[in-house]
């Protein structure tokens, strides 16, 4: 069942008071460490710049989204490029 927009305000107040540590936990699934060669990193930051995103996260998490909506033969497709 659907929350109303009181409901949903309520639970971000609840959410609102909890110390960040609190928050990550309820919110996060998982974290990913990630070690990048000089090239991929160079590559990273002109991304980031193009999308005029300032955030790694930002864009990973973007990235994934978008992923996730292409067809299967276009993802596979986006993955076999170097």
């Amino acid at each position: 069942m659907a929350k109303s927009a009181a409901e949903r305000k309520r639970e971000q107040r609840a959410r609102d008071k909890l110390k960040q540590e609190q928050r990550e936990a309820l919110l996060l699934s998982r974290r990913i460490t990630l070690d990048l060669y000089h090239a991929t990193n160079e590559r990273l930051l002109r991304t980031m710049r193009r999308a005029e995103i300032e955030e790694e996260q930002d864009l990973v998490t973007k990235l994934i989204h978008a992923a996730d909506r292409l067809d299967d033969a276009a993802l596979l497709e986006l993955v076999a490029l170097p």
